[in-house]
């Protein structure tokens, strides 16, 4: 066995918890080099969650252009609920919908409806009414697309907060655009298509509703690039960030840096506060 301290050898058959060489406690040594390794890696990894924090808080509450983002952003998906547009079918004995909409598909799903879509277009009373909703269902797909690659990129956006606000920006002023061609796509079915005894074509303004939301989410994320929402990180905590990977690197050792491994001046005289409050309590302590 070699002793951690000197490097002295010690004899398998020597069972004194204290080293013969340099007289340590072999034991009590190995776990204080144990526990400021441990203080050391945390005092690291601690500075790269902060960094992580101050990334997300930029992304989602930095301000009130932040906060903004995140209520449309929410909203550009809740404007897919209100119907774009439709069918609306009525024959002896039944009446049905086929409601191009979140809410609407959703039930045009349930009541099988949807399904029969393809039977719809190739009937005589239904097909024309059909046609409207099936490029409104187009529309509304792409759409939702949109609004999920939008979303998608808000929930990531503290990975890299520039690149995802301007990938935000291009889909919104995309979306934008088609739920504006939905919307006059829309109009132009209802007049285009002839409504007969059994079938007409119905008129809805999500694509509207789409479309402002959408501008709106661009104009915001457009106005965070201009200001800018890069957060701001304690250099500290970036030197931290570079030695931690450096360790993770196997480039350096734990026991080569000093604890703490890096200290400003106001945590320096905040742990010297510490340490002086700590001592007076003790020594308040013995009095009594």
């Amino acid at each position: 066995m070699i002793c951690p301290k000197c490097g002295g050898e010690i004899p398998f058959f020597d069972l004194k918890p204290n080293c013969r060489h340099c007289g340590v406690n072999i034991l009590y040594y190995t776990q204080e080099e144990g526990l400021i390794r441990d203080a050391k890696r945390t005092e690291l990894e601690s500075a790269s969650a902060r960094m992580i924090i101050a990334r997300i808080k930029a992304a989602f509450i930095g301000g009130k252009l932040q906060i903004a983002r995140m209520i449309f952003t929410v909203g550009a998906v809740c404007a897919l609920m209100l119907a774009f547009g439709g069918a609306h079918y009525c024959v002896p004995f039944f009446d049905g919908k086929l409601s191009v909409g979140l809410i609407g598909l959703i039930q045009a799903f349930r009541n099988g409806m949807l399904l029969k879509t393809p039977q719809l277009l190739q009937s005589a009373l239904f097909g024309k009414a059909t046609v409207s909703a099936a490029v409104l269902i187009g529309f509304f797909l792409v759409i939702t697309v949109i609004d999920l690659l939008i979303s998608g990129a808000f929930l990531l956006g503290f990975l890299n907060l520039t690149k995802t606000t301007k990938f935000m920006k291009r889909c919104a002023l995309i979306g934008a655009v088609i739920s504006a061609l939905a919307q006059i796509a829309a109009l132009v079915l209802k007049f285009a298509m002839p409504s007969n005894a059994a079938s007409a074509v119905t008129l809805g303004f999500g694509g509207l509703l789409s479309c402002a939301v959408l501008l709106v989410v661009f104009f915001l994320n457009r106005a965070l690039l201009k200001k800018g929402i890069e957060p701001t990180y304690s250099e500290n905590d970036i030197k931290r960030k570079e030695l931690l990977k450096k360790y993770r690197a196997g480039e350096i050792d734990l026991d080569a840096l000093p604890l703490p491994v890096f200290e400003s001046e106001e945590e320096r005289e905040e742990r010297i506060k510490a340490l002086e409050e700590a001592l007076k309590a003790e020594e308040e302590g013995k009095e009594l």
